[in-house]
């Protein structure tokens, strides 16, 4: 308790100063950027600021003013760096947003609105963004950021258990009864110890179950609206189902690592920064994998979470001008957005670029990615609901559902009576 009234405290005083605009000690011939070192995707990388710095250079060629940011910010540390600028009125002109920051910033009245930038620059379509990489930017019908990376969640496929099985890998659109067959067929005891030791699937959740099945378990305004309906029933039901061919044995990641598990959702990042092309890094070596769509449900289709790495635009900053140009180049510049396909790991949430024949070419290398099945995941993403208690939202349905799904309740029932008692919780949050 004591640790969410400080959280509180902080949101109420961070609010304040956004309002009346009390500090600004920004140089209005300078630019700033909030820039972070390392990877957003959590994987190794050793070209944080290589984008970053290519775009400046092409900004400076054509704008008589200075862009400066500050290195060595760790990912871990850049939240807190951000909130703490913002506290004391010198936050840069502009700055990366992550996924799980932007609705808070939002609500607080940290970003800029760009509706009025957008709809006057004759040069900037939306519609060249896929609509869900572009839609992470939006809080309340209001687009306050703009998309500079994504990385759609993909099911990872161990083709050397399949192969063995004598199992064909699925295509785009296999189904929740293809996803259970193939676990069913494969989760056995293969040295006949009398312990199962090949699985199907791990860390396939609620979160994956119900949004394949067409399920929106929140509403825009942060409310749990349809945990209890019957597809989220079905959803549920599914998950317990895979968990029952395990016999009470908790299947992880470490499995998948060791080659004993066929399935396992993950990042396309993850895909990019471990499939071993040129420059990329062989994580499993006692294995051949792939990845592919995740699977639809009876009631939904082969769609998963999308998260993207934002770009946002300070709300008092004075060069709202040389600002929006700026992330027009980040964002939108199709040279600029190349780069991400050769120095980091996501995927570019322009259209144009992820289908471009240099890119194309330059990743199906040897048959390695398949740019048709990205760009079908990514044109059918579904984007996380924007509201600021989400990550608590998120929080108290794993945990009511694990309840559900550890005990011998009725699936339906309790589903209902989780959704009362979460829906009072918010009733009072919000």
């Amino acid at each position: 308790m004591k640790s969410k009234g400080i959280f509180v405290f902080i949101f109420f005083i961070l609010a304040i100063m956004l309002y009346f605009n009390n500090f600004d000690f920004r140089d209005d011939k300078i630019i700033t950027i909030g820039v972070f070192t390392g990877s957003y995707w959590n994987v190794q990388n050793g070209n944080s600021y290589k984008i970053l710095d290519n775009a400046i250079k092409k900004f400076q060629e054509n704008n008589d003013i200075k862009v400066e940011y500050v290195s060595g910010i760790t990912k871990d540390d850049y939240s807190k760096w951000l909130y703490s600028r913002l506290l004391e009125g010198n936050a840069p002109d502009i700055f990366f947003v992550f996924g799980e920051d932007f609705n808070i910033l939002a609500e607080l009245g940290a970003l800029k609105d760009l509706s009025d930038l957008i709809e006057k620059d004759d040069k900037f379509n939306t519609e060249d963004y896929y609509d869900s990489s572009y839609s992470c930017g939006r809080y309340k019908n209001i687009q306050y950021a703009l998309p500079y990376e994504s990385a759609v969640n993909m099911m990872f496929v161990n083709k050397t258990i399949l192969d063995n099985e004598g199992i064909d890998i699925p295509n785009v659109n296999w189904t929740w009864d293809d996803f259970y067959n193939i676990c069913n067929t494969v989760t056995k005891d293969k040295n006949g110890d009398g312990i199962i030791d090949k699985f199907g699937v791990c860390d396939y959740t609620w979160k994956e179950a119900v949004v394949s099945n067409g399920v929106n378990i929140f509403d825009d305004n942060g409310n749990i609206s349809n945990l209890n309906s019957d597809d989220s029933v079905d959803a549920i039901t599914f998950i317990e189902k895979l968990e029952n061919l395990n016999n009470g044995y908790t299947v992880t990641s470490n499995d998948f690592d060791l080659g004993n598990v066929v399935f396992q959702p993950l990042d396309f990042s993850q895909y990019r920064a471990y499939k071993p092309y040129p420059l990329r890094v062989k994580k499993y070596s006692n294995f051949e994998w792939d990845c592919i769509t995740m699977p639809a449900g009876p009631n939904g289709k082969n769609t998963s979470y999308m998260d993207t790495l934002l770009l946002a635009m300070n709300k008092n900053t004075n060069n709202e001008k040389y600002v929006w140009e700026f992330m027009k180049i980040m964002t939108y510049d199709s040279e600029i957005q190349s780069q991400i396909f050769m120095y980091s790991e996501g995927a570019s949430p322009l259209k144009s670029v992820t289908n471009s024949s240099e890119i194309i070419n330059i990743l199906e290398k040897d048959g390695n990615i398949k740019m048709r099945l990205l760009d079908y995941a990514m044109e059918n993403a579904t984007v996380i609901p924007a509201f600021k208690n989400y990550n608590n939202a998120v929080k108290m349905v794993d945990s009511a559902i694990r309840d559900i799904l550890d005990g011998n309740s009725n699936i339906s029932m309790s589903l209902k009576k989780k959704q009362r008692d979460i829906n009072t919780y918010f009733k009072v949050e919000n």
